[in-house]
């Protein structure tokens, strides 16, 4: 069945996988880069009799390893891809009803599972790269492992990765678990400092050229993005002086052409330097590589808050990326690898999981397709679950963009967005659409997919129409260099605008200057929660619908727009950023939102005046159209009072010292004698339950300075039923008699006991140390001077009668001659006074 059959480390382990699949319908398959897996095991499971003649399906997480591993399988088989081998990405597809591997990019597996639940004529499903852990992966893994446990038992799925746990993901799928050796030789890692001021360009320029001259052989050198690796060109050609040195770019956004040169053997004579990104660490063969040079960053998807959208970041790269990246120079040979960072910096240890971390309306929107909502997404097998805080915020939005109903069930606009294949925010705009916009809206989905074209000083321009208006100046002067704006980025964005105008059926591309309010217009329906109106008191200041404060910066492009829907912020602390926006049409908003209109009676608190206000507003969502004063009815004063304790903090209200110690005792009480059950009268107890309390003793009252103390005094009392006062009163009281006949107060703490001060000889003839709390709690005494004066404290009073009293009464007697001191304080009469003076 194959024209030619080479040898690769995973060949002799190809029996033993499709044995495996045989008795068992899932397999991990651990494999190093090398190894052969993405494009042997596939073409080994064709002819397995528990396949039956059917398709295998793998999803492969990269474009350009898509198509690669298409096409080598396919000239394995002396065939062009779309016949026994095709793959389908994003705007692209080649395969037809002979195919029968079929490589797979992004929700495109998910679609397939969506479609046909059953998965007619599909036997295999086949992960590669799992390790990644892509959200794609995730969700389709999760799905396919839900069709093969209800409706597919036969379905066979394999998952594949260089680097992974691969325990934990056979426990995961209870599945066996084979190990392929890769074909790998010595590689001697470097870490070349970088000189002073020195960007990471010039660093990585320096050191491939440093490479070339220690190494035989091609240097692939990893850098973050097209922009990093265009400037490294730049870099290069004014500082390589070889002329046996070709330098070739790898990413995403190249032609076929331009790829394909990449992954050819160079010329005889010729030496490489291929500028890659992330998608050179596996999943494709770079021939001829000996040297590689590691920038240690990548793009990663990150959900930006800002922004609303899921973007590519510049970040860290983990140890096992490194280790990947580092093995690719000790393929063919010993190498040596490169590494732009100091050797004492630790990376983690491996990528997190996208599901972490990414937005996840485009996944609650699947999981409403497949019929999954809040109360049963714990029916589907994840590895890692979706964060369910990120998961309601998600579903939230989608009810906002009537995509999810209220009971959380996909609507009919909702299968549309999913078949429409863009991001729910721009789904929803899109469909929202005339089709006379639907040019402009294919390149509004390209644009707002990708980074700001725009450079120089209309990098910072904040209105969205100028990246629009430089695509379409581009377009229309075919491809002519734009002074403000990347032409490659502008290219990137054209080829993306295509395959949007291909899939909403548009014949012919948007050009010129779109009308002033068609972008804002548009994009209402994809940032309902992001428009935004103009104070009158502030010209550079917005309010969203949402209740957030926004505000234009000092170089703004929109000033005097009095509506505005917001694409990119900056949060802050107070008002956020606006970093772009596009004007919009108010009278569109009665139009298309008319439910979001709403005139209702609102309440605040007048710090100034101590007092509740209440006002007739007009709103479009939090945004106040109109304010009228009125007259503050009781029973709208009240939240705002309870809302002005609530910020000012409970000890705002005016306490009596009867009430502070009347708190004291409760809660000292409370601690002592839990079985009792008396009420938490902390002041964080207390704020929290401000309705059930307070509430009563504001009831028709609009300023808080109308409470008085006794108002908190009974407020307090009035939680005790009659038992629990009683027992407060015996076993927490507010004061204890002494011997001498005298109430002295007993002093609450947080902490700790309560405190009894009492002069000494009112305590004559006690022999024990008063106690409260059912006997619990031995009080603190300070024993003091007749002049007020602490002399001893102590919670054990019979040792003090016993030991120090004796050396207390030889020095007081002779301070304090008037005041008893007997010898034997058990049997001396007890008195607050001084002994009366004798008469002559």
């Amino acid at each position: 069945m194959t024209a030619s059959t080479p040898t690769f480390p995973i060949t002799e382990l190809l029996p033993q996988i499709v044995a495996a699949l045989a008795t068992h319908p899932r397999l991990v398959l651990e494999a190093p880069p090398g190894a052969g897996k993405t494009t042997q095991v596939p073409l080994a499971l064709l002819d397995a009799d528990w396949l039956a003649g059917q398709k295998i399906v793998m999803l492969e997480p990269r474009r350009i390893a898509a198509r690669s591993a298409a096409q080598f399988m396919a000239q394995q088989l002396g065939e062009v891809v779309g016949q026994t081998v095709g793959y389908r990405i994003r705007f692209e597809s080649k395969v037809s009803a002979a195919t029968r591997i079929e490589v797979v990019t992004e929700g495109i597996l998910t679609r397939l599972i969506q479609h046909d639940p059953e998965l007619a004529g599909i036997g295999a499903i086949v992960f590669d790269e799992f390790h990644e852990r892509h959200l794609a992966g995730d969700l389709g893994a999760a799905l396919a492992l839900d069709l093969q446990a209800t409706l597919r038992p036969g379905l066979r799925l394999l998952l594949m990765s260089a680097t992974l746990d691969g325990e934990r993901i056979a426990q995961w799928l209870d599945a066996p678990r084979l190990s392929s050796p890769g074909r790998s030789f010595a590689v001697r890692i470097e870490h070349p400092p970088a000189r002073t001021q020195e960007v990471i360009e010039h660093q990585l320029a320096r050191v491939v050229r440093q490479a070339l001259e220690e190494n035989d052989g091609d240097v692939l050198a990893f850098l973050p993005g097209r922009r990093e690796i265009a400037r490294v060109q730049a870099v290069l050609a004014q500082t390589l002086t070889r002329d046996d040195v070709d330098v070739l770019a790898l990413h995403g956004e190249l032609s076929l052409i331009d790829q394909q040169a990449a992954l050819v053997p160079a010329e005889s004579g010729l030496r490489r330097v291929v500028l890659a990104t992330n998608v050179a660490e596996s999943s494709i063969t770079l021939p001829g590589i000996r040297a590689v040079v590691d920038s240690g960053l990548a793009r990663e998807p990150r959900f930006d808050p800002n922004s609303g959208f899921t973007r590519l970041e510049t970040v860290t790269i983990s140890q096992a990326s490194a280790d990947q990246r580092a093995g690719r120079a000790g393929r063919v040979a010993e190498g040596t690898a490169y590494r732009l960072w100091p050797q004492s910096r630790r990376l983690e240890p491996a990528r997190t999981a996208e599901i972490a971390q990414a937005e996840l309306s485009p996944l609650a929107l699947e999981l409403a397709a497949w019929g999954i909502t809040a109360s049963s997404e714990s029916d589907l097998p994840w590895l890692d679950p979706p964060p369910a805080g990120a998961l309601a915020q998600a579903r939230e939005l989608l009810q906002q963009l009537g995509a999810l109903g209220d009971d959380g069930r996909i609507t009919t606009l909702g299968k549309r967005m999913l078949e429409l294949g863009a991001s729910p925010r721009m789904a929803a705009a899109a469909l929202h659409a005339p089709p006379s916009l639907h040019a402009l809206v294919a390149d509004l989905l390209a644009l707002l997919d990708a980074r700001s074209p725009m450079r120089g000083e209309q990098a910072r321009n904040d209105d969205l129409r100028v990246r629009l208006a430089a695509l379409h100046a581009w377009r229309d002067r075919r491809g002519v260099q734009a002074r403000d704006a990347d032409a490659g980025a502008l290219a990137a964005i054209e080829q993306a605008s295509k395959g949007w105008r291909r899939r909403l059926d548009v014949r012919s591309a948007a050009s010129g200057v779109p009308h002033s309010h068609s972008v804002g217009d548009l994009l209402l329906h994809a940032f309902p929660d992001r428009v935004a109106r103009r104070d009158d008191s502030n010209p550079t200041r917005y309010t969203l619908a949402n209740g957030r404060g926004a505000r234009l910066h000092e170089n703004t492009a929109l000033l005097g727009e009095p509506w505005l829907v917001v694409i990119e912020l900056r949060r802050d602390s107070r008002d956020s950023l606006i970093l772009a926006a596009a004007p919009l049409d108010p009278r569109v908003l009665e139009r298309d939102f008319p439910a979001r209109f709403s005139r209702e009676r609102s309440l605040r608190w007048n710090e100034q005046r101590g007092a509740a206000e209440a006002f007739d507003e007009s709103r479009f969502g939090a945004i106040v159209l109109e304010r009228h004063s009125v007259p503050v009815k009781p029973s709208d004063a009240l939240p705002a009072l309870l809302a002005a304790v609530r910020a000012r903090g409970i000890d705002s209200l005016p306490w009596s010292d009867h009430a502070r110690r009347l708190r004291a005792r409760m809660q000292a009480l409370r601690q002592w004698m839990p079985e009792l059950g008396l009420p938490d009268v902390s002041g964080a107890a207390l704020l929290a339950s401000l309705e059930d309390w307070l509430a009563p003793c504001l009831a028709g009252r609009h300023r808080l300075d109308a409470l008085g103390p006794e108002d908190l005094s009974q407020a307090l009392a009035s939680r005790l039923d009659h038992q629990q006062r009683r027992m407060l009163d015996a076993q927490a009281p507010e004061s204890l008699v002494v011997p001498s006949g005298q109430p002295r107060r007993l002093e609450y703490a947080e902490d700790g006991p309560p405190v009894l001060a009492v002069k000494l000889q009112e305590l004559f003839g006690l022999a024990d140390t008063p106690r409260v709390g059912g006997g619990r709690v031995p009080v603190t005494l300070h024993l003091l001077s007749p002049a007020g004066r602490p002399i001893q404290v102590t919670q054990d009073l019979k040792g003090f009668w016993e030991r120090t009293y004796p050396e207390v009464r030889k020095e007081m007697k002779g301070r304090y001659p008037r005041h008893p001191w007997p010898d034997d304080p058990w049997t001396a009469t007890p008195t607050h006074r001084a002994k009366p003076r004798e008469r002559r």
